[in-house]
């Protein structure tokens, strides 16, 4: 009998009002985020969770105190399992092989230490590490990968690990969003009034990505897939990718969503949001694009404006991640797997985690 930990990554959230500010201190005290050495890090992420924390406590109010993502990230973790298990039914494998699906969050609980010592007691013969971040950031996936290592180690967890790096094109991930996508395109095109369909994702800064980030490339590759799998509805399909969540004062990726709106209500036309960067629904979609974002769009004038889900526990994206475990177990190699078996990204993007790998 062969045991496997996969080890589902994500942001994490916090879960009651209290939390905000050592969440926000987590955040913004991680290398990855501000690459200031200590202890000039540390004082400025004080500094920096103690003045966002009111705002940040208000967006959480709107959501009854606390994020939901560790519930909506337990929902797939089992989901997950049960795509596992029942595709072992289905090859009729009763080789009595366990997998057990595990929760690690970046900046609150269950955060990589306690999860590591969980994967620990539970023994795995191979442990998987999957990020619910489709698309590669050193900022996301990277970071998580790191903090999983140290807690790993301190833990004495030796199993062989593998971390699935990236899938922007994983054929579940892109069949689910554009089923959805396709119908908010339904109910936008029987309004009879013309309309673009906006792909948002989370914003990098420029210099970030000129460091050979791939993460823009991967977000324009999953934006492309998604629009391939609409058929003929891409046909004369108005539509293009935009960057949401900008803070502070340095240059960011673009164009910027919020200027994709005014923008659109300037010309009349409608808006339908996809979140292409987001799996999974929290403050960023259920705050910052549901209310925030739709309020612009009223101030802009905008006729119509639409919010795509997040794929979520969908049947095809839950599918798709069974598939990148089954195929990783298969394989006998310990280094990054992005969906497709091998890297991916542009030469030009060294942080790419193929790359970094092959050149460690």
């Amino acid at each position: 009998m062969t045991k496997t930990a996969v080890v589902l990554f994500n942001l994490g959230g916090p879960d009651r009002p209290e939390a905000v500010r050592p969440f926000l201190f987590n955040l913004f005290n991680d290398p990855a985020i501000i690459g200031l050495p200590q202890p000039f890090r540390w004082l400025l992420a004080q500094l920096i969770s103690r003045r966002r924390a009111p705002v940040a406590r208000e967006i959480y109010e709107h959501l009854g105190g606390g994020s939901p993502l560790l519930p909506n990230t337990e929902a797939q973790a089992r989901a997950l399992e049960q795509a596992l298990a029942a595709k072992e039914d289905q090859t009729g494998d009763r080789t009595g092989d366990q997998t057990k699906v595990f929760i690690a969050m970046r900046y609150w609980h269950p955060m990589s230490d306690a999860t590591a010592r969980a994967v620990r007691d539970f023994a795995p013969d191979r442990v998987l590490l999957l990020p619910l971040y489709p698309q590669f950031s050193t900022t996301t996936t990277g970071s998580s990968v790191k903090a999983w290592f140290r807690a790993a180690r301190a833990a004495g967890l030796t199993a062989p690990t593998r971390v699935l790096c990236c899938y922007p094109r994983d054929p579940g991930f892109v069949a689910e969003a554009a089923a959805l996508l396709a119908r908010s395109l339904d109910q936008a095109a029987a309004g009879g009034q013309p309309f673009r369909v906006l792909f948002s994702a989370h914003g990098l800064p420029k210099k970030i990505v000129a460091a050979g980030d791939p993460y823009q490339w991967q977000v324009e590759q999953s934006t492309a897939a998604v629009v391939a799998a609409l058929g003929e509805r891409a046909q004369g399909l108005d539509w293009l990718v935009c960057y949401q969540s900008r803070v502070g004062p340095l240059e960011w990726i673009g164009p910027a969503t919020e200027d994709e709106i005014r923008r659109a209500g300037a010309e009349g036309v409608g808006v339908v949001l996809v979140p292409i960067a987001f799996v999974s629904e929290h403050s960023e979609t259920l705050v910052e694009l549901d209310i925030e974002y739709r309020e612009l769009a009223e101030e802009a004038a905008v006729p119509l404006y639409l919010r795509v889900p997040t794929v979520g526990a969908g049947e095809a994206f839950v599918s798709g991640l069974a598939g990148l475990v089954g195929r990783a177990s298969e394989s006998g190699t310990e280094a990054p797997a992005p969906a497709e078996g091998r890297a991916i990204c542009p030469e030009a993007f060294g942080r790419c985690a193929c790359r970094e790998a092959a050149g460690a």
